[in-house]
């Protein structure tokens, strides 16, 4: 067996959505995310952090660590993949949407 499959090597996405009504809570999330990338998680979206770990006891001890991270306030969620799994993601960027200058001169009958 592979020591570094992809059905061994796993993802660990942290999400969440806490609140930032106040100067506290804008502290505490900030603090969080803070806290996550201090544990090696990198951003993925605004609210998604994800980190790479090389086995399932790995990813064990940094799911450990951001429960032990868990804000009073808010929703967090983890979710563990392997490799192989994370490698099936589809990833799609919208372009800004732009306005299109008519190319013809709209008549009006009278």
């Amino acid at each position: 067996m592979e020591r570094f499959s992809q059905y061994r090597i796993m993802w660990v996405l942290v999400f969440f959505d806490l609140p930032t009504e106040t100067k506290q809570e804008r502290k505490i999330s900030a603090d969080f995310r803070k806290k996550l990338q201090d544990d090696g998680f990198t951003r993925f979206q605004f609210s998604i952090y994800l980190r790479h770990c090389p086995s399932q006891e790995n990813a064990d001890v940094h799911i450990l660590r951001v429960k032990k991270l868990l804000p009073k306030k808010g929703s967090v969620g983890i979710l563990c993949i392997t490799d192989k799994q994370f490698g099936r993601i589809e990833l799609f960027h919208g372009k800004k949407e732009e306005t299109v200058a008519t190319p013809y001169q709209q008549l009006e009958l009278f």
